[in-house]
């Protein structure tokens, strides 16, 4: 009892700690409110505003019907250009794409030839290039289609294709790139909250006074995790509720208190993490480069940004153990899909027993450190 009560104290002294750092608290709001609404809606994985030049060269009314079926929201409204101005102003970057209609191509058409008609890409904008050349290609099509038979409809397909889009109907990149930042952002701040702290005791001297009171390296430890981890456990809560749930309108189909559980056990693997770095850094600015070198990664292979399978086996292979992988797969299966406990199960496992190890790694490391202060 008197060790749960020290990790208590100390825990709430944590908090007070942090309530009076202003700067950080600030950036913790900052990363869990205007942050994750921001990389939501200012990225996007559809076609939005693409900017097209045309080079009408026939004048036809087919030529004229397939510049005007260029439309909002996916397209800007074609400018019509010569042909001697496409390539400086796809060198410029004014123009995404640039159609060039050829000379008696309506003519052609018309006899059953088969005429070129060229599309210029910029795949610079990678994004955009891939589904605009395919959706010029379809509008192209589809005008030609109807100019030959005067009708949009076209004959029945010998099979018919049924598409579901499960668990985002509306392909909406809001929903995806939220969540996938909520969960980038909780990484971040529960390892640096963490390592922050026990860099904070050892330059404001406090450590030395913590060593001489009748506690140990493990409730001093302990009192950082529950204290660093309570408060972005909250926080990420408000922010899946408000920021994700209300702003975003991403429907939560799983259960939140099973996330809120999976959450809970990740943040012991990142604090501990947390507290392993702020042994080694020697400054906060020794913190930042130690967490480019290992967070960072860490964040972009858990498969929050590319999807896990689409990564080569090696990487596959190295990314099993570390429990940023795990929590990930927790995230999206509760959240997205409604997943319960008897599906992600093996995830818990495995990111409690690996966060269990490190906690025993990170105590060791802490408990040198401290020995050695007292040296």
């Amino acid at each position: 009892m008197r060790r749960i009560s020290n990790i208590f104290w100390l825990g709430t002294k944590e908090l007070r700690s942090f309530g009076h750092d202003t700067v950080l608290l600030a950036f913790v709001v900052y990363c869990f409110s205007f942050a994750i609404y921001s990389q939501a809606t200012g990225v996007s994985h559809e076609l939005r505003n693409a900017s097209i030049a045309i080079v009408d060269e026939d004048q036809s009314n087919l030529s004229r019907s397939i510049v005007h079926a260029f439309l909002s929201p996916y397209f800007k409204k074609p400018e019509a250009v010569s042909s001697a101005d496409v390539d400086a102003r796809m060198d410029d970057g004014r123009n995404t794409f640039a159609v060039d209609v050829p000379p008696n191509f309506e003519a052609d058409v018309a006899a059953g030839r088969s005429p070129a008609f060229q599309v210029n890409v910029d795949a610079t904008a990678m994004m955009q290039a891939g589904i605009g050349a395919g959706y010029i290609q379809q509008i192209v099509s589809d005008e030609v289609y109807r100019f030959l038979h005067g009708t949009d409809i076209a004959p029945a397909s010998p099979v018919a294709l049924q598409m579901r889009v499960a668990f985002n109907p509306g392909l909406e990149t809001p929903w995806f790139v939220g969540v996938m930042a909520l969960l980038n952002n909780i990484n971040m701040l529960a390892i640096i909250l963490a390592g922050a702290a026990v860099i904070r005791e050892r330059e404001h001297g406090t450590m030395d006074h913590l060593l001489v009171m009748p506690i140990t390296s493990l409730e001093i430890a302990a009192a950082k995790v529950w204290a660093n981890g309570l408060v972005i456990a909250v926080c990420a809560a408000l922010s899946l509720w408000f920021v994700v749930h209300e702003l975003l309108g991403l429907p939560i189909v799983g259960s939140l208190p099973l996330f809120l559980a999976g959450l809970c056990i990740y943040l012991f693997f990142a604090t501990a993490v947390g507290i392993f770095l702020g042994t080694v850094a020697r400054s906060m600015p020794q913190l930042g480069l130690l967490f480019i070198l290992i967070v960072l990664p860490m964040n972009l292979l858990s498969g929050s940004n590319t999807p896990f399978e689409s990564m080569p086996l090696a990487v596959q292979y190295a990314m099993q153990p570390v429990p940023s992988t795990h929590f990930v797969a927790i995230a999206q299966a509760i959240l997205y899909r409604g997943a319960g406990f008897d599906i992600v199960w093996p995830h818990f496992v495995a990111v409690g027993t690996i966060g269990a190890l490190f906690f025993v790694l990170a105590l060791l490391r802490f408990r040198a450190t401290t020995s050695q202060s007292i040296a």
